[in-house]
């Protein structure tokens, strides 16, 4: 094909805010996790599949339970209204966890 660029699973992004390797950064409608740390406005390449541990708000969560991110707080929560889909559970995870493991979906 002509017009193949690449297959998509990393992207460059551009943040306005520093970030640290491994950090979930949403730039508008995509989700990923940092492959490197990058300050502010620095071009770094953004994971938008594969599974990860991410931390997570006070929510007890079930294998399977649609995920989302709330930017607000830098963390995964069970919360749709005002956050983004980023993917779902691959485990479960008791309410005092400090992470979930998240499968993401890689799509905007």
């Amino acid at each position: 094909m002509q017009n193949y660029i690449q297959k998509g699973d990393t992207i460059t992004f551009t943040s306005a805010e520093a970030v640290a390797s491994g950090q979930g950064v949403l730039m508008g409608a995509l989700f990923g996790i940092a492959s490197t740390s990058a300050a502010a406005g620095a071009p770094f390449e953004a994971a938008l599949s594969g599974v990860y541990d991410l931390p997570k708000a006070a929510d007890a969560i079930a294998a399977g339970d649609r995920l989302y991110w709330a930017v607000d707080a830098d963390v995964v929560t069970t919360t749709a209204e005002g956050n983004t889909l980023i993917g779902a559970a691959t485990e479960a995870a008791a309410d005092a966890a400090a992470y979930v493991r998240v499968r993401l979906n890689g799509v905007a």
